[in-house]
């Protein structure tokens, strides 16, 4: 064989030897099947050149291909590396499993992109994580603190005394991370709860001991927080305030029994209801009775509480109820004409209005009350009897009582009415009489030779109005427009003056009205 065709065979069998080790290259490094056909391809024309390269050219170009392959492999194995050491540590801090990839092989650079992002959420996680690790452990040192609490589990200390960082953020961590919150929160509202039912219970008791204002100022600090030593503080106080409460015992019976009667008045309880509670009139102050009376106002304050929404409807009903007979009594009232400054008015717009929200707040009350009685089967009483009779009571009570004061106003009218036909109309004020004669009602004339008293009842006249006292006149009053008629007059009779006659018919006329005249022993009156 000639030595071209053995250098020809020989590069045959280098082109050959190069191209498996570009495909184990493409191989190792993870070349998809599309890309290693591409790159046989440019391969193929580098070999195919139209400057015909040597062999040796080819192998050159070969051989650059193949370190700028082994570069990439280099760089993308220690990118894998870093990459494999941040989800390592992030695997660590989480708690969570590492990220599968094979480390034997070179990642494609589709491979390296997606361990990016399954890092970045990692670390997403880790943030939020950690936000809630920080705020939860806040909140747990302040309940500690509320609760002058000392860690005392290894989980405990971890969270309060080690190092934010190397605390592991898991998912079990920061489940039992708030299950510890919610423990100590609980206790926290267990605590403020006896801390306030404490301070309740001392308000109470200082109310019904009348404790002096200076002795409720000293335990100022302790009437807000739920600490230990509050808390104990406060005990100590009840404890106190109990000692002196039996010591007290009477004083103390009269406080809830003024209380009683206040919540008595609040649930519109009737007297019956109220003698029912016979230890309310027992006079022997012992400790039992105490207790029957705590007993007592403790349900009536759950009673109020339980219907307090209906009771102040109720309320509502009865000082608008009120008000309304108010208006209703000023409405009678003839004064209420002389009233100045637009009061009147006033009035009338609000009688008005009460006339039209009373029947819309009875309705209000009765569904609510219907409502009421269905879901707890029983009847709903005020004053001893259900409340839309009460309501029908009331408005009964006042038609009849304005039915008997119009009767007694028409009773009236028709007695002034008969009066005045009896005795004629009564002017208002009486005018002043002015006579030009010197006579007094006491001093005695003679008439006739007759000594007549002008004080006796058969001379004189009494006028409906203040009972003023009239002298009788000497002679008839005239009929109208004509001359004054005399009498007769008797030998040896004395005849009236001009004066006295003028005097007389004044005393008779009376506001135009001229009274009956009629003779007694022969005086005309």
């Amino acid at each position: 064989m000639r030595r071209s065709e053995v250098l020809a065979e020989e590069s045959v069998v280098c082109l050959q030897k190069a191209l498996n080790h570009l495909r184990e290259i493409w191989e190792l490094i993870g070349i998809p099947e599309d890309q290693r056909l591409q790159r046989t391809e440019v391969v193929k024309k580098h070999i195919k050149e139209k400057e015909e390269s040597t062999i040796l050219q080819l192998e050159k170009d070969l051989r650059t291909q193949v370190e700028v392959m082994v570069k990439k492999k280099k760089e993308r194995m220690q990118e894998l590396k870093v990459l494999r050491e941040r989800d390592q540590d992030l695997c660590e801090i989480l708690c969570t499993p590492p990220y599968s990839i094979d480390l034997t092989s070179v990642p494609s650079l589709e491979e390296l992109e997606q361990f990016r992002r399954h890092l970045a959420t990692l670390n997403e996680t880790k943030a939020s994580r950690r936000e809630e690790f920080v705020s939860t452990k806040r909140q747990i040192i302040l309940c500690m603190e509320e609760l002058d609490h000392t860690p005392d589990t290894s989980f405990e200390r971890d969270v309060v005394c080690e190092d934010e960082d190397a605390f592991c953020l898991s998912l079990e961590n920061i489940a039992a991370l708030q299950t510890l919150l919610r423990q100590l929160e609980m206790r926290k509202a267990q605590n403020e709860a006896v801390c306030e039912g404490l301070r309740s219970r001392i308000r109470e008791l200082w109310d019904r001991l009348q404790i002096p204002l200076e002795e409720r100022e000293a335990l100022a600090p302790c009437m807000s927080g739920s600490k230990a030593k509050i808390k104990k503080a406060l005990q100590e106080e009840v404890d106190r305030l109990e000692e002196l409460k039996i010591q007290n015992m009477k004083k103390v019976v009269e406080a809830i029994r003024t209380e009683l009667a206040l919540y008595w008045e609040k649930c519109f309880y009737s007297q019956e209801q109220r003698k029912a509670f016979t230890p309310y009139y027992d006079e022997d102050y012992t400790e039992m009775l105490l207790q029957l009376h705590d007993a007592e106002l403790a349900q009536l304050k759950h009673y109020y509480e339980a219907h307090k929404e209906l009771f102040e409807g109720v309320q509502k009903w009865e000082d608008s109820w009120r008000l309304f007979l108010e208006f209703e009594r000023k409405a009678s009232d003839p004064s209420r004409f002389t009233n100045r400054g637009g009061n009147l008015l006033k009035e009338e717009k609000q009688r008005a209005k009460l006339q039209k929200t009373l029947p819309k707040l009875e309705e209000e009350l009765k569904g609510r009350i219907e409502l009421w009685e269905q879901e707890r089967a029983q009847a709903f009483v005020v004053n001893g009897q259900k409340f839309m009779e009460y309501v029908t009571e009331q408005w009964e009570l006042h038609r009849l009582e304005k039915e008997k004061a119009k009767q007694e106003r028409q009773l009236k009218k028709t007695q002034q009415t008969e009066t005045e036909m009896l005795y004629g109309s009564t002017p208002r004020t009486p005018g002043k009489r002015r006579g030009p004669g010197p006579n007094t009602p006491g001093k005695v004339r003679k008439l006739n030779a007759t000594t007549v008293s002008s004080a006796t009842p058969n001379s004189t006249l009494r006028s409906v109005f203040g009972g003023t006292v009239y002298h009788s006149p000497a002679a008839r009053l005239p009929p109208a427009g004509g001359k004054p008629s005399r009498t007769p007059s008797r030998p040896g009779q004395r005849t009236a003056p001009l004066g006295r006659q003028g005097h007389n018919k004044e005393n008779i006329e009376l506001s135009g009205s001229i009274l009956t005249a009629r003779t007694f022993k022969g005086f005309q009156i």
